[in-house]
């Protein structure tokens, strides 16, 4: 038992898989989807859900509400018995969202000999903190990725705080200034704080040690370095994730400084069970009186206005007239809170005497995603294979459209903000 755990939560650390390791293979936890809101864009992070195979943070194939979470929590504590510790993980972040407020006050209502537990990116930790103290939460994870907002501002889109929208150092700046206060102030509260680092090999990876370092300062209790798992759709697709061996070694090296969590399994944000024998799938839409929100793909709801970068495949300008392939310019605007405004125009070699197939066309399209890239969505009559699969791994939608070029911009950006519910430069 660790020595600098206040004595009240000795007993909780005893039983709590994800910052005891000898708990993992006899406690449970369960983590309640009820949170499906978010206030920041991390560049690793696809908003969309509900795939029963994967195990990663974020993914869920039910968002229930406070009610239905604690009828979930009474079917599934039957049937698991050595259910410890309930957590909200997500989706989104559990403090933009005020249903995790209400779940926390009935679980802990009805559940009082549970450990209640929470994970944030940390950006309302500051506003939160005594809310949550007064509610029973003692276990916080909170994600840091960057203590340095020039390292920040690669692993973030966007940040929004205070009905703003915050981009690159900025946006980066208000967060990890957040996060630190947050954890201070959680400390002093008397909660144990775990702190979770998504290690990404040429951004971040170098910097953890400084990470783990300041977090230990500050009075947090043990780190997790969680390997990048590259997802589609995202600004990190095409990045490789850190090998086992490059893991360890930056988990031995800030050993010293701080404990370091090394059984993570990469818990879903609706994750039941054993660290190592998830059963969510086994509970997922149970019939016990829940009518779980299950109506197709869920995505995450964001704060702040939509603002989309859209390039057009147009001739004059006018129509959406032209194939991706064929388009020698593409007309581009910004979209934002239903308002358009022209920009300038990208042209592109379309080079029409190139073979459809072979090494010269996949170099033109690669050429044409190149110049594409850092916009959200491009639009044309009609796209090849090659060419969606080009501007995917640019973290770009191409929408096929037609017709007059602002009612099919709407379109698409209507289309867009359903699948994803981004908001990019």
């Amino acid at each position: 038992m660790a020595e600098d755990v206040p004595e009240d939560l000795r007993a909780m650390l005893d039983a709590h898989p994800c910052y005891t390791e000898a708990a993992h293979k006899r406690c449970a936890r369960m983590h309640l989807p009820v949170a499906p809101r978010c206030n920041i864009q991390c560049n690793y992070c696809n908003r969309r859900y509900d795939c029963m195979n994967e195990s990663r943070p974020g993914v869920t194939s039910e968002v229930l509400t406070p009610e239905q979470a604690v009828q979930k929590v009474r079917y599934v504590r039957e049937r698991i018995p050595y259910l410890t510790v309930l957590g909200i993980a997500g989706p989104g972040d559990p403090l933009a969202n005020e249903a995790t407020f209400r779940t926390l006050e009935l679980v802990r209502k009805e559940f009082p000999d549970m450990t209640l537990c929470l994970s944030t990116n940390g950006l309302l930790l500051p506003k939160h903190v005594e809310r949550l103290r007064l509610l029973g939460v003692r276990f916080i994870t909170v994600t840091i990725n960057a203590v340095d907002p020039e390292i920040g501002a690669k692993m973030y889109e966007f940040v929004t705080y205070e009905g703003k929208i915050l981009r690159g150092k900025e946006g980066a700046s208000r967060l990890i200034e957040n996060q630190l206060l947050g954890i201070r102030m959680a400390v002093e509260a008397g909660m144990l704080v775990k702190v979770n680092t998504v290690m990404v090999p040429g951004i971040n990876a170098e910097h953890i040690p400084a990470v783990a370092k300041k977090v230990k300062v500050l009075g947090a209790y043990i780190v997790n370095i969680i390997p990048l798992i590259p997802v589609p759709g995202t600004k990190f697709a095409d990045l490789r994730a850190p090998t086992p061996r490059e893991r360890k070694a930056l988990q031995d090296m800030c050993e010293p400084e701080i404990r370091q969590m090394r059984h993570c399994r990469f818990c879903r944000a609706d994750a039941i069970g054993l660290l190592g024998e998830d059963r969510s799938a086994e509970f997922a839409g149970v019939t016990c009186g829940l009518e779980a929100s299950r109506e197709g793909t869920m995505v995450v709801q964001m704060e702040g206005k939509t603002k989309h970068r859209v390039a057009v495949a147009s001739s004059k300008g006018e129509e959406v007239d032209l194939h991706f392939g064929h388009a020698e310019e593409f007309w581009t605007y910004e979209v934002e809170g239903g308002k358009i405004k022209e920009g300038e125009r990208i042209r592109v070699e379309a080079k029409m005497d190139i073979p459809v197939f072979g090494g010269g066309h996949r170099a033109k399209i690669e050429k044409a995603a190149d110049a594409l890239s850092g916009f959200d969505i491009v639009i044309a009559s009609k796209f090849g294979d090659r060419a969606v699969e080009a501007l995917r791994r640019k973290g770009v939608e191409a929408v096929q459209e037609s017709g007059e070029i602002r009612k099919a911009i709407m379109s698409a950006v209507d289309l867009v903000f359903k699948k994803r519910a981004d908001i990019f430069e």
